[in-house]
């Protein structure tokens, strides 16, 4: 059985950092796409960063985390983390942790096949 499960959420002041912490279970970790999403209250989730667990190790981020943002992985560990930097009150949301290989893009939610339950991100003004 998959599971992914985030952590390293909370409450930070605009300006803040977090490193948020998705750990992988099940799976191959290598050759799966990790990405991570955010879905703001009222809104539609949206794609954050995703990075390939090939030797490429190609990321992606969204243009409104773009340095700001570094996802990173540690294969030995399963793990993917997302190191936040800069926190802006409209960072704030729930952070969902998904892993794929389905053809196309990695900015899209239709390659990832497990999806974890997310955790809580709330940046004050």
């Amino acid at each position: 059985q998959v599971q992914l499960v985030e952590s390293g959420g909370g409450l930070v002041q605009a300006g803040g950092s977090l490193r948020l912490s998705c750990a992988a279970s099940g799976l191959t970790f290598s050759g799966n796409t990790m990405g991570w999403f955010h879905q703001a209250p009222g809104k539609v989730r949206e794609f954050v960063a995703a990075i390939a667990t090939t030797w490429s190790g190609s990321t992606y981020y969204a243009d409104s985390v773009k340095g700001r943002f570094t996802i990173s992985t540690e294969n030995a560990k399963n793990t993917v983390y997302l190191q936040m930097s800069s926190l802006k009150p409209e960072d704030t949301a729930v952070y969902y942790c998904a892993a794929g290989r389905r053809p196309g893009p990695p900015q899209g939610q239709s390659k990832y096949a497990y999806w974890g339950q997310g955790t809580q991100v709330t940046v004050s003004s």
